[in-house]
């Protein structure tokens, strides 16, 4: 690829915020054709550096130059114009419009001389982007009624239909089964073999070695090497990320079944599951796997207490339980570690404090008033305990990484009590120093008699971290599997292939 122009430069790009100096002369270039990647860190500069080139944000120093010309500050609608597109980790869709219209927002196709927006013409175009990704979304349904991985690809398809010259992902298979990813990668290969030059951010390795040219380190804002992705392995990438060795990503897994705590029979909500059962045991890491739209999350909800099932019963210690809100699954010692942190976990204005007591404010009050000293002494604690890296328990949460913000929903259930854990996408977002110590976090917890479901479209977490897996397709589940007879190949052919 030597011979390949270069279509984006980053020279010396540094940028702070108070206290943080997020970015410290960073340089690397992207070629027309080659996937770049990024790496690192939370924390590292990554999704600061995206958000300058996009011109969301303003660099302090250095230049961005695009095909031989220096950009100056611009906003993104001026940079989306030049051919710098960006599909964002946390997706700026408009949940009211369509998918069509969020596809093509600003990009519409018109009639009647440019003053009405030619409504035939607009869905044509989104249903043969939406067809480029492989994906069969209606584009008339309401982005409001979509689930992450779905709004992640009418993302996706958005960005496509500016046909840029740089494309910017930002984690953009976050929401994605291994299934939607392999779609996503015929994409990504497409548009790269039609001359454009991407840049890629992923916590997920596996992934950069799959669709990566070369690859950019960034550690503490500062550049650590730019080299071809055939010339690395993954033990090397990661300590030049951390600054360390980590020995082992997961933790080893050893279970003696305790006692069934939880047993779920025929539960069934018509559209969405049919018919699931299955059991929990005491200690015992339960993993679920499928595609995008197999019911996983679902299923959680309802033994969270979040979207009840239509039919079905729900045992607690081999008693029958009525769970039909989040107070009931609660007081039954259930707590939920939602999918989307950003939107339904973390409350991101107040503190680490308040987020962590929210939950349990019984624990921390007394006739009603809220006992600050005991508060504080007891989130200081949890705070300890699962390492969470702060300036203190009263710095906003949405100030911290996104393995920080986990950790602090992990000690949310822990205040309360829950002895019951139901963890959806548990490293989302999260880089790989902090997904080892959530990992060893959850398997401490396991070890100590907790009880953990985990939903996962991380095919090797599910797999590295589970005693049992339990696999979902279409709705139901396709089979269980020990973790001796679980592999990559055993989950994705219950997952994705209909039976004969």
């Amino acid at each position: 690829m030597d011979n390949i122009k270069t279509v984006l430069e980053v020279r010396g790009i540094s940028k702070g915020f108070p206290g943080v100096r997020a970015l410290d002369s960073v340089t690397f270039d992207v070629r027309a054709g080659e996937v770049h990647a990024l790496v690192g860190e939370n924390g590292a500069g990554k999704s600061t550096l995206l958000k300058i080139l996009s011109g969301a944000l303003e660099a302090d120093a250095g230049e961005v130059w695009l095909e031989g010309r220096a950009l100056p500050p611009s906003s993104p609608a001026a940079r989306r114009r030049l051919g710098i597109a960006m599909v964002y980790q946390e997706l700026p869709l408009v949940p009211a419009m369509s998918v069509a219209e969020n596809i093509l927002l600003g990009n519409e196709p018109v009639h009647a001389g440019g003053l009405l927006v030619d409504g035939r013409a607009l869905r044509a175009r989104a249903r043969e982007l939406l067809g480029e990704l492989g994906v069969s979304l209606d584009p008339d349904a309401r982005v409001e009624g979509l689930g992450p991985g779905a709004r992640q690809l009418v993302e996706i398809a958005k960005a496509l239909a500016l046909r840029a010259k740089v494309l910017l992902l930002d984690e953009p298979s976050a929401s994605l089964s291994a299934h939607d990813f392999d779609r996503l990668c015929e994409i990504i290969k497409k548009l790269a073999a039609q001359g454009t030059g991407i840049v890629y951010i992923s916590h997920r390795l596996e992934e950069i070695f799959r669709v990566a040219d070369r690859v950019t380190i960034l550690r503490d804002g500062k550049t650590v090497s730019t080299d071809k992705i055939s010339e690395l392995d993954r033990n090397v990438i990661i300590s030049r990320m951390v600054g360390r060795d980590l020995k082992e990503e997961y933790p080893p897994i050893d279970w003696n079944p305790g006692p069934e705590v939880l047993r779920a029979e025929k539960l069934t909500l018509p559209g969405v599951y049919n018919d699931i059962s299955f059991s929990l045991h005491r200690g015992e890491i339960l993993g679920f796997a499928g595609l995008v739209g197999a019911g996983r999350t679902e299923v959680a909800m309802a033994i969270a207490g979040a979207a009840p099932a239509a039919s079905g019963r729900i045992f607690i210690d081999s008693r029958e339980a009525r769970i039909r809100r989040p107070g009931d699954a609660l007081r039954l010692g259930i707590g939920l570690l939602t999918e989307d942190r950003k939107s339904l976990g973390i409350i991101a204005d107040r503190p680490i404090r308040e987020n962590t007591t929210i939950s349990a404010l019984d624990r921390v009050s007394k006739f009603g008033v809220l006992l600050l000293a005991r508060e504080r002494r007891q989130v200081r604690e949890k705070v300890k305990e699962l390492d969470v890296r702060a300036s203190s328990i009263e710095q906003k949460i949405s100030d911290l990484s996104g393995g920080n913000q986990q950790k602090v929903l992990l000690g949310r259930m822990l205040h309360r009590g829950s002895h019951i854990l139901i963890v959806d996408e548990p490293t989302r977002g999260v880089d790989v120093g902090a997904r080892a110590e959530i990992y060893a976090r959850l398997k401490n917890l396991a070890v100590a008699g907790a009880s953990i479901l985990m939903v996962s479209s991380d095919l090797p977490e599910v797999l590295g971290m589970s005693h049992r897996i339990v696999v979902m397709r279409g709705g139901r589940i396709a089979g269980v599997l020990g973790r001796a007879e679980a592999t990559p190949e055993s989950v994705m052919r219950l997952a994705a292939c209909e039976e004969d």
